[in-house]
């Protein structure tokens, strides 16, 4: 279980949005199937702006000392540089995709969250010191829009960067107003209307401008509206996540809270699995059953983020996850175990 000392509604959360990932990647590879479209959209409008506010919150305690860019170099920026390359040959070699280089400089597909997230939390401890750097961040978000370089994901660094802001600023007795009735209440047509604009995202919008990673350039959308487009993206972004978020119960829910701290293992594997039915011929199939093909994809996507959080599972993967940390702490225990055996070895008496 998880420690006392852990929020279980964060781990929840976490964990529903980290599923919400595996289910939009997964739909990503059955476009044929009836409904993928409006579902992926949907998904889209608000799971990755919640996911990046989560991630701002829980990087409040950040800041430059060598405790924390120790960690931050463990865990994201080490598996960045394992992960980048092993995913991207995975792809090409086994699921047959023309996949193309750089690596590392350009992130192919997952890895660009690593590695936006990595440069999101280096300014950190500037970001945190002020609130007017949250209007900042949304200025600086509209003008991203402007940047067409994927160098670094550069774009969704700062396209995104107003829900990582908000999530450093906003504090526990903000986000409790979430279980107030009236929020509950709204949250169930604030859902329902998110998913009624989703059906005709491009009749208002471009789901390129869910991704925060298009340039305006790239959209066809004019320019003496396409900031407002972008703003009102940010907008309906911003109410689905406080929507979807204050619908999630704030009690443990046992086995189900205690997978929400394995989101990294989620995260960086899934990937492997899912580009595997590329040439299992999963995207034929579901040309070909529309409905099923989208529900058993569903379907699965979840079962898979279930299956990696698993204990016996996760048991196995998560010190891939974080390498030089396991190894760190396997040759501490090493180096302690003489000492310890040494003291417990009773001495003869004179």
């Amino acid at each position: 279980m998880a420690p006392p000392s852990r929020d279980p509604w964060l781990d929840n959360v976490k964990m529903v949005l980290v599923t919400l990932v595996v289910v939009g990647h997964a739909i990503g590879l059955v476009e044929e199937s009836a409904g993928s479209h409006w579902v992926y959209d949907f998904i889209y409008l608000w799971h990755i702006p919640a996911f990046v506010f989560v991630s701002g919150y829980l990087s409040k305690s950040f800041e430059w000392d060598r405790r924390r860019l120790k960690s931050l170099v463990y865990t994201l920026a080490i598996p960045y540089l394992l992960f980048e390359p092993a995913l991207f040959y995975y792809r090409r070699e086994v699921a047959g995709e023309g996949v193309e280089y750089p690596l590392w400089l350009i992130p192919h597909w997952t890895m660009w969250y690593l590695v936006v997230l990595l440069m999101w939390r280096l300014i950190t401890p500037v970001l945190k010191r002020h609130w007017l750097f949250l209007p900042l961040s949304v200025v600086v978000s509209l003008l991203g829009g402007l940047w067409n370089d994927d160098t670094l994901m550069i774009p969704r660094f700062l396209g995104l960067l107003p829900f990582f802001v908000l999530g450093l600023h906003l504090k526990p007795r903000h986000l409790h107003r979430l279980d107030d009735v009236w929020v509950r209440v709204a949250a169930v047509p604030t859902l329902i209307g998110i998913g009624v604009m989703a059906v005709y995202t491009d009749t208002w919008a471009e789901t390129a401008l869910l991704w925060y990673d298009t340039g305006y350039a790239e959209i066809p959308i004019d320019n003496e509206i396409v900031f407002q487009t972008r703003l009102t993206v940010m907008m309906v972004g911003l109410l689905g996540a406080f929507a979807a978020m204050s619908l999630i119960p704030r009690r443990s829910l046992g086995w189900f809270t205690t997978m929400g701290t394995a989101t990294m293992v989620i995260y960086l594997f899934h990937g492997f699995v899912i580009k595997t039915f590329l040439p299992l011929g999963w995207p034929d199939f579901t040309a070909d059953h529309r409905v099923l093909g989208l529900v058993i994809t569903i379907v699965g996507a979840v079962g898979l983020a279930l299956l990696l959080a698993s204990p016996p599972v996760r048991r196995v993967l998560e010190p891939l996850t974080n390498p030089a940390g396991t190894l760190e702490k396997r040759l501490s225990r090493r180096r302690d175990e003489p000492t310890t055996h040494q003291e417990s070895t009773p001495t003869p008496s004179g």
